[in-house]
């Protein structure tokens, strides 16, 4: 059985569709990207009578109102966003949302006797040869037989009234093009949804659940649903330019009167970037810790009003979710709430954004911030869970795949049992003396720097205050802020020269230290056993070659701040093999006692 059915629409019923609210622009692509010269481009492709491609709509499901009658759904643009906003902006004049949040408008100019289009610009608007703005040719106002007399005559266009004419009538006669629709069944899933789409532009924005979930929130009119979407975009988008704020709250008014704005105001002064979250993060721990499911499909769902054991659509579930979903939104958007997070995060050594690299950790993180803090635990007892939650997803790599179901899966733990004893439970099943002594030492082979297991070691270092390699007094958390060097103690080179080419022996995460720019500079390319020499030089004489160490228990205790193993001091490359066994082995156990710090 066909899942959608295909007919033709005219130009004109697309805009009336999308004034009339009956079509919501979805937040698939947010906000309007297009140039002004692509929009030029559509209309005269219109004007020529190309094809411009169809539009794909989903029908939002019918939900079952108080008095027993239903609701009809509005239909969400899935497919097409960007030609039907540029038609808008066109043809009817209305204002569009730009890439900077800011709104404007877009004129497109036309020139009757060449039959050319062109965006609209001060000298164009002086030449009389131009309609500066097609938009007033569809004005309910617009007379041609005024119009076009008064042109030719401007234009010394005696005789050409004719062609003038023709030219307007094609241009108005825009409004009729037939533009083809595919429009889905309401039956559809949104994963079904979402895969369709996948396989119809796969060259395109690819869409997430969390999109859809954004457009069922947007087209909402009865439960402060755009109000909500306007919260989480804004957010956001401060996040990242807080420079945007005077300009979107000028253009905004009603936002700012409804309070909203007020409650995301303070992100604008905000400094901290170690989490920055996009929408498809605020709506997942709003979501998550709000219903306590991790599916941002159920979220739609919901929204919806849908009725799991009864597979109705119901409007008090409807309006339930969406009054939930916004106490979940305001709550992340909570001043107090985020910088608490932060200082929990920044507490587990994460004290820059090169040392997390999986969103989805944090995320959840935030979750069990939210969700415990909601439960009125003691703040002390939050702090120390969310910590060890957070590292312990880190070093599991417990959302690196199929997070939704893993969150899904640990927000229903977490609530049905006691906390900590759901911490202490997957700590004994996932976190062994096997998976300190054999798994996690595995793990440490591995010549990826950016990956989970040396990040956690250079978060155990922050924590435990370690120095920089072969650094007297500078330690490794000011050489990460400040971008100092990652070494190989076993230079790159000098295991090149010596028969170590392959890139994924000589930059094994094991030959890695933090340490300064100028020791790293003088180590050059010598061996372990030269440069080693040479420090034991500095500390019998005190003559500084390699930073300020000149105590030989200081260098012994540096060694062991960067889990170095002694013996290298007189190794070469023939040890280069047992010396990375060894460094594992004391990093491993180094990032063990770190977690267990942690409380």
């Amino acid at each position: 059985m066909s899942q959608f059915n295909v007919y033709s629409i005219s130009v004109e019923d697309i805009i009336g569709w999308v004034k009339s609210g009956e079509v919501a622009i979805p937040e698939i692509q947010r906000p309007f990207v297009w140039s002004n010269a692509k929009v030029r481009d559509l209309m005269d492709s219109l004007y020529k009578g190309f094809p411009i491609g169809y539009i794909i709509v989903w029908k939002n499901p019918d939900v079952k109102l108080k008095d027993g009658s239903l609701s009809s759904g509005k239909k969400i643009l899935i497919d097409g966003q960007q030609r039907v906003t540029a038609l808008q902006a066109a043809v009817a004049g209305l204002m569009v949302t730009g890439e900077d949040y800011k709104k404007k408008r877009i004129q497109i100019a036309f020139n009757p006797v060449t039959e050319t289009f062109e965006v609209s610009n001060p000298a164009i608007k002086k030449d009389n040869r131009w309609i500066p703005d097609i938009a007033e040719i569809f004005t309910p106002t617009f007379s041609e037989w005024s119009f076009i007399p008064n042109y030719c005559q401007v234009n010394n266009l005696a005789g050409q009234e004719q062609k003038v004419a023709s030219a307007i009538n094609k241009l108005k006669s825009i409004y009729n093009i037939s533009i083809g629709v595919t429009d889905l069944s309401q039956t559809l899933t949104i994963d079904e949804v979402t895969d369709i789409f996948i396989r119809i532009n796969s060259q395109g924005v690819v869409l997430s659940q969390a999109d859809f979930a954004m457009s069922k929130i947007s087209a909402d009119d009865f439960y402060g649903g755009n109000d909500t979407r306007k919260m989480i975009d804004y957010f956001c988008h401060f996040m990242r330019s807080p420079v945007d704020y005077d300009a979107i709250a000028a253009n905004d008014t009603e936002f700012v009167e409804s309070g909203g704005m007020q409650k995301i105001k303070w992100v604008v002064n905000e400094t901290e970037d170690i989490y920055v979250p996009d929408y498809t993060d605020v709506l997942r721990v709003s979501f998550t810790h709000k219903f306590m499911r991790g599916k941002i499909a159920d979220l739609v769902s919901l929204l919806s009003g849908r009725d799991f054991e009864t597979r109705e659509n119901l409007e008090s579930i409807a309006e339930d979710s969406f009054h939930k979903l916004r106490r979940g939104v305001e709550n992340f958007v909570n001043e107090t709430n985020f910088k608490r997070y932060i200082m929990i995060v920044k507490s587990t050594g994460i004290i820059d954004t090169s040392l997390v690299r999986s969103q989805n950790v944090l995320n959840f993180g935030y979750i069990l911030y939210l969700t415990l803090r909601d439960r009125g635990m003691n703040a002390a007892l939050i702090e120390k869970l969310v910590r060890k939650w957070i590292v312990l997803s880190m070093l599991t790599g417990r959302y690196s795949s199929s997070p939704e179901s893993a969150m899904d899966y640990d927000i229903k733990r977490f609530t049905e049992m006691n906390p900590e004893k759901f911490v202490a439970t997957t700590e004994e099943g996932e976190m062994s003396d096997a998976f300190w002594n054999t798994v996690l030492v595995q793990r440490l082979d591995t010549s990826l720097s950016s990956g989970p297991y040396f990040l956690l070691f250079l978060m155990a270092q922050v924590k435990a205050g370690s120095r920089g390699f072969l650094s007297e007094q500078i330690d490794v958390s000011s050489l990460i802020q400040q971008r100092g060097d990652i070494h190989h103690i076993f230079p790159k080179r000098y295991l090149q020269k010596n028969g170590i080419n392959n890139r994924r022996d000589y930059n094994q995460i094991a030959n890695y230290v933090y340490t300064q720019s100028e020791i790293n500079i003088k180590i050059k390319n010598d061996a372990p056993c030269v440069y080693m020499a040479k420090m034991k030089e500095q500390i019998a004489n005190g003559e500084l070659q390699y930073g300020g160490i000149t105590d030989a228990d200081d260098l012994k205790k540096n060694l062991a701040e960067n889990c170095v193993p002694e013996e290298f001091m007189n190794m070469d490359s023939n040890d280069y093999k047992a010396f990375l066994e060894k460094r594992r082995i004391l990093m491993a156990g180094f990032i063990r006692r770190f977690y267990e710090s942690l409380g």
